[in-house]
This record gives structure tokens, C-alpha cells and sequence, in this order.
């Protein structure tokens, strides 16, 4: 599993965090839950990109903290943020992230 998907430090002799199947560090619940809610917007018929402020609703997390989460998650190549000059913005997950979710939570449905 991804090394950003666990919270704190990772220790200095894991040479390869990305390849780690270490399982002794938590998964940081705020990743856990917006990937959780990207992965619910990816398979929304309705087919739109979800808003910031609807993923944050969802996740029941603070924008600040999303907005931190997201910026890991886009650095990762997992998802796709995109803000407008007027504070507005939305959030999707990339082909890679939609692989990962359907490891972390199982496939819903046939895409």
C-alpha cells in the first residue's frame, strides 16, 4: 500500500516505502475518508466532478484539511483538483487513483 496513505514518519530503514507492506503505521483516517468519497463521486451516475465543499460535506472534514489531503493525493497522481480564481473548485480521481480505490474497497460495478 501507498507510504501516504499511513500517517507520521516513515522510518529511515525502509528503503522503498511505496514496495513496504509494513502494516504497523494507521492509515491517516482524513486520506481514508476523502478517497472513500472520490471513489462514491467516481461512480456517481450523474457522471459530474463533485464540488470542494460537497467533499468536504461527505467527508465531514474541515476544507483546510481536504484541501491538504487533496494536495497529497494530486502530488501522488491519484487525483485531479482544480480551483477557480473565485475560491471554487472541484476534485476527481485520476485512472491510477480509480485502480487504487477499486483495491482499497472493491469494484462497484462494471465501469
Amino acid at each position: 500500500m501507498a507510504s501516504f496513505l499511513h500517517s507520521g514518519p516513515v522510518p529511515a530503514h525502509e528503503s522503498n516505502p511505496m514496495t513496504s507492506e509494513s502494516d504497523d503505521a494507521p492509515l491517516d483516517p482524513a486520506l481514508v475518508a476523502t478517497l472513500a468519497t472520490l471513489h462514491e463521486a467516481a461512480t456517481d451516475p450523474s457522471g459530474k466532478t463533485w464540488s470542494l465543499p460537497k467533499i468536504a460535506k461527505r467527508t465531514q472534514l474541515p476544507m483546510s484539511t481536504l484541501r491538504r489531503v487533496l494536495t497529497q493525493l494530486d502530488a501522488a497522481g491519484l487525483s485531479a483538483t482544480t480551483l477557480s480564481d473565485d475560491g471554487t473548485g472541484s476534485a476527481a480521481l485520476t485512472e491510477e487513483g480509480r485502480a487504487v480505490c477499486a483495491q482499497l474497497f472493491g469494484a462497484n460495478g462494471a465501469e
